[in-house]
């Protein structure tokens, strides 16, 4: 039987807190032992405390040496520090405890005095580390002390909640992609492709370029939103019913909850029960609301009618077609309408009266305009009129609904431009699909990642319901998610905020049930909702300095030990500490960088750029 290699005796406990008297010939940083090298007893680094067939493992989080034959009765300190008088004493934090060939956190153990401390084997390493021979992992880096390759278990990892955090060039869009870089590359990676589907919401179009996560275009998809006048960018498939929600519309045209909001739902319910589907009943609504107000004209609002053939030329309704009614007047005299050629009055138009204002002929042009447009022309032309009906007999304020139709007109033209409304969407979406808002404007980058993130997540919900069990999952990966989860915005009473949070608090709270899993990565964890944070359940952690991003860590993540915490602030670029529910101890791991297939999202070179010596010269020379 292999002897470990003992580096010390326990000298005192205090709970799980000891010391360790170290032997003199125990100082350097590394051993080889029956050939492995073994990290030394420094700090950060795993010792074994040994006691019966228990193997205790502790963590060394300080050291100091003692002067055994100086202290503060001896006066002369004529020996100070001599080698036969200093002591090397290390203190030591219990992590866990090695019994029956299997690591587990518990307090059932304790050590005691006498106890022999040695170094930390590999097999001990592999068990501390939470991987089993027959657990698929897959491989992330090295760590940092050991520089042991860490492997992470796919089953516990990815079926759960990850956040992903570090400043700005500590190296978290390389290890976002590093992650799924590798699971695409494990044994199950074509199973993969038909039970699972991956999304990135990607703010800074970093993982848009070809083979990006070692997929090719059969299994990858980049709509890339671009809202620029030369637009390029694909457009997002967007489920109709999503669009023609009232309480969605209310969300994304910021309706104030007193008029506004009623006004929609109210305007909704008559288009999605009556007109979506049906051009020629539009067509009638809006023809009978025409000759309402033209029999109606004594008691209307004045403007009606001009209102009404406003809309009308928005639609292009032909002009001419309009000439009749536009030249219609209120003759004093008599107290009625008055046309070119007779008057019109009653309580209905008459067969002259429908005549002479071609009413029939612009129902048909009304109908054939409506049933050649865009959904969002419809939805547009449909609450122009319903503006128009509301205001004839003033049964709402204008003054509260009009500042609405221009934010309706905005969001609308926008979304029209990078959306396209389907009415299914199974075919619209591969394995892997990229929605790049690095060519979007700040309008879009709010309503796209809300508007789409609920949409795959109620689709997904609704499916596992009806299966009665997970035989599909989701993947939500956001990057730079303080864009769009900022718990800030919540104290701020912004019912628009508000929603938009609610609808990702829903999602990881709820999501895992049904196999939908979301992954967030962002420099600024402080601005992510609290909620949100912590429904997490796997961290993997970069340089932060930040005193509220480190508050938040700790507040959140009860699995983070106060040495890994410590360390944060001085982890190098590819350095991270990783912890959760699938690591049984946190982890310091170099994460292994990508030399070829990487995210667009290295620091610029600025020598390079300034460089007259390079690429550029040579072109010069070429011409």
């Amino acid at each position: 039987m292999k002897q470990n290699k003992k580096v010390g005796v326990i000298i005192e406990v205090d709970g799980n807190l000891s010391k360790v008297g170290m032997y003199s010939e125990t100082n350097d940083s590394d051993y080889i032992w029956n050939g492995d090298i073994l990290t030394g007893p420094k700090v950060g680094a795993y010792l074994t405390i040994n006691q019966n067939d228990v193997k205790i493992i502790a963590t060394v989080f300080s050291e100091k040496i003692i002067d055994l034959q100086n202290d503060a009765s001896n006066l002369e300190f004529d020996n100070t520090f001599s080698k036969n008088s200093i002591k090397r004493i290390i203190s030591l934090k219990v992590k866990g405890v090695i019994e029956n060939n299997n690591f587990h956190v518990t307090s059932k153990y304790v050590p005691m005095i006498g106890n022999v401390v040695t170094l930390t084997t590999k097999d001990e390493l592999n068990l501390i580390y939470g991987i089993y021979k027959k657990e698929l992992t897959i491989n992330i880096g090295k760590s940092i002390l050991e520089e042991y390759d860490i492997n992470i278990p796919v089953n516990r990892f990815f079926a759960s909640h990850i956040g992903i955090f570090g400043n700005t060039g500590s190296g978290k869009s390389n290890t976002l992609h590093k992650l799924y870089k590798e699971l695409f590359q494990t044994k199950y990676a074509e199973n993969m492709k038909i039970h699972s589907q991956f999304f990135v919401i990607d703010f800074n179009g970093e993982y848009t370029q070809e083979n990006q996560f070692s997929l090719s275009d059969e299994f990858k998809k980049v709509f890339a939103i671009n809202t620029g006048k030369k637009s390029g960018g694909q457009k997002l498939p967007i489920l109709k019913d999503y669009i023609l929600d009232a309480d969605i519309l209310s969300i994304l045209f910021d309706a104030k909850p007193g008029t506004q909001v009623p006004f929609l739902r109210n305007a909704m319910r008559t288009y999605n029960e009556k007109i979506k589907n049906s051009a020629t009943t539009f067509g009638q609504m809006e023809i009978g609301l025409l000759k309402r107000i033209i029999v109606s004209h004594k008691s209307v609002n004045a403007t009606s009618l001009n209102d009404w053939l406003e809309v009308a030329e928005k639609m292009n309704v032909n002009s001419d077609l309009l000439s009749k009614l536009k030249k219609l007047h209120f003759y004093t005299v008599y107290g009625t309408l008055k046309s070119e050629n007779g008057y019109i009055d009653g309580e209905q138009l008459s067969q002259y009266g429908m005549k002479e204002l071609r009413i029939n002929e612009i129902e048909d042009e009304v109908i054939s305009i409506f049933e050649d447009s865009s959904e969002f022309e419809k939805l547009k032309y449909f609450l122009a009129f319903q503006r128009v009906y509301v205001s004839a007999w003033k049964s709402t304020n204008l003054e509260y609904i009009n500042p609405l139709f221009k934010r309706i007109e905005n969001s609308l033209n926008s979304l029209e431009k990078v959306i396209d409304l389907v009415d299914d969407i199974d075919d619209s979406y591969t394995f892997m699909n990229i929605i790049s808002l690095v060519d979007a404007n700040q309008e879009i980058t709010r309503l796209i990642p809300m508007l789409f993130s609920k949409m795959i997540y109620d689709e997904h919900k609704e499916y596992v319901t009806s299966c009665k069990t997970v035989t599909k999952t989701k993947h939500l990966i956001i990057d730079e998610a303080h864009n769009i989860l900022n718990g800030q915005i919540r104290r701020n009473s912004d019912d628009w905020q508000d929603y938009r949070l609610g609808i990702f608090e829903e999602i990881i709270k709820e999501g895992r049930k049904f196999g939908f899993f979301l992954t967030i990565a962002s420099q600024r964890p402080s601005d992510i909702s609290p909620t949100i944070m912590s429904q997490i359940h796997n961290y993997i952690i970069h340089r932060l300095v930040n005193d509220n991003d480190l508050n938040m860590l700790i507040n959140t993540m009860p699995t983070l030990d106060k040495f890994s915490f410590q360390m944060i602030p001085s982890l190098g670029q590819g350095e991270a500490v990783i912890t959760g529910n699938a690591i049984k101890v946190p982890i310091l791991v170099k994460v292994n960088k990508e030399k070829i297939i990487r995210p667009k999202s290295d620091d610029i070179e600025l020598t390079d750029l300034w460089d007259d010596t390079g690429d550029y010269l040579s072109l010069l020379l070429d011409f």
